[in-house]
């Protein structure tokens, strides 16, 4: 089943890729140093890292791409990770505490979520509205879109595993509606996910939240301040 360890959340040992064309970085130089965001709109620890993440970017005045990195990519991987949907959202819900602990502003709402009657949702459909974003209006509509979904998950308990919640979502955040839809369903953006995918594959990366800098090691869900230190070298 997806582990999910004291700060990250890792697929298990082995895992097919999807089959797709693998992208890689861009060795061009950038105006701002780029950070390559992997992460899974149902994953606990990409919620706690985003903000401050997003703290840190604007300070250092970092470039930050989004990845996604889904976990599971169906209700029948769900069930073949964790054996049934009641047990994948009893285990679930556990990480949540260990997420809630590290959470600087106490947002995750665990008894909420343990309250609803819908299976807990795999991260796929939530990762094609964030590529529909990006599609639509890049890098920076991705991260408000992944932060919305996340905030709807975790905190508001709802099913983003339903489309229609999903295009809720995107038209609050200012999306038309039906072109919002249109590119969430399209094969563009099922490919943008497997590329994610596969550029995480060759990586190396089998845990989420990761940033990919370079010259710097993968980092994963990490105090504020360490978090700032750490990043603060891509300045030179």
């Amino acid at each position: 089943m997806t582990q999910c360890h004291d700060f990250s959340c890792a697929l298990p040992a082995q895992v097919a890729a999807h089959p797709a064309p693998a992208p890689v970085l861009s060795a061009a130089v950038e105006a701002a140093p780029t950070i390559d965001f992997f992460h899974d709109v149902v994953c606990g620890w990409c919620y706690v890292m985003s903000p401050r993440l997003r703290q840190v970017a604007r300070e250092l005045g970092l470039r930050v791409r989004q990845r996604s990195f889904v976990l599971q990519a169906s209700r029948a991987e769900m069930v073949a990770r964790f054996g049934s949907m009641e047990q994948a959202k009893q285990t679930i819900l556990g990480h949540w505490e260990a997420c809630a602990r590290h959470d600087d502003t106490q947002r995750i709402d665990i008894e909420g979520m343990r309250r609803e009657t819908f299976e807990y949702p795999s991260g796929l459909a939530g990762a094609l509205a964030c590529q529909a974003a990006q599609i639509l209006e890049g890098d920076e509509a991705h991260w408000n879109l992944f932060d919305a979904i996340q905030h709807a998950h975790m905190s508001a308990h709802r099913n983003i595993g339903d489309a229609e919640v999903l295009l809720d979502i995107a038209t609050h955040t200012g999306f038309e509606r039906n072109a919002f839809a249109r590119c969430m369903e399209s094969a563009e953006a099922l490919n943008m996910v497997h590329q994610d995918l596969a550029l995480a594959r060759r990586l190396g990366l089998r845990s989420i939240p990761t940033l990919i800098a370079q010259g710097l090691p993968p980092l994963q869900t990490q105090p504020l301040n360490m978090l700032r230190e750490r990043l603060r070298v891509l300045l030179g």
